[in-house]
């Protein structure tokens, strides 16, 4: 095809999809611009919400505290921080929250694979980008819970101050 040609028909189609823009696929039960708007709400305090892990020791034994594991429940059997409570991130919905959360300003810490390394088993390494850790802050923060802190480091369960539990651990 000659190249005047070639260009006069791309130049066709392309006055074609301007004028019949793709339509828009509602949904008003999602909102990825309210999702972002979140994402940036929440950038700065979680920043000052990390936690060292001896900072996480000493909250997770202080009376009130929740700890929460938002991993899939065949991880959370496998090996999961002592004492923590388990809500697949896919679950969270307002009742499933507030029946493992007593209130909105309770203290709850959290914590996802990336945190551990040497357990790839029950704790296996997601891509950074997607860490369960941000998604699980962004969405408690949407649904009101206000009094979130994260375990900041990577750490080795080998050495790790914290206790953990679960068939993989050898502990229930």
């Amino acid at each position: 095809m000659p190249r005047t040609l070639t260009a006069a028909v791309l130049v066709l189609f392309a006055g074609l999809a301007q004028a019949n823009p793709p339509q828009e696929l509602r949904n008003p039960l999602i909102d990825y611009d309210g999702f972002a708007r979140n994402v940036q709400e929440v950038r700065e305090l979680r920043a000052q919400r990390r936690l060292t892990e001896e900072e996480f020791v000493r909250m997770a034994r202080e009376p009130g505290t929740v700890v929460l594991d938002a991993r899939s429940e065949r991880l959370y059997r496998l090996r999961h921080v002592r004492g923590a409570v388990n809500l697949a991130f896919p679950e969270f919905t307002a009742e499933t929250l507030a029946a493992i959360i007593p209130a909105r300003d309770t203290r709850v810490l959290i914590y996802c694979n990336n945190n551990f390394e040497g357990a790839p088993a029950s704790m296996p390494t997601k891509a950074v980008g997607a860490a369960l850790n941000v998604s699980t802050f962004v969405s408690l923060h949407t649904y009101g819970y206000r009094n979130v802190y994260e375990l900041g480091p990577a750490i080795d369960v080998k050495s790790s101050a914290l206790e953990f539990a679960g068939s993989e651990a050898g502990r229930s």
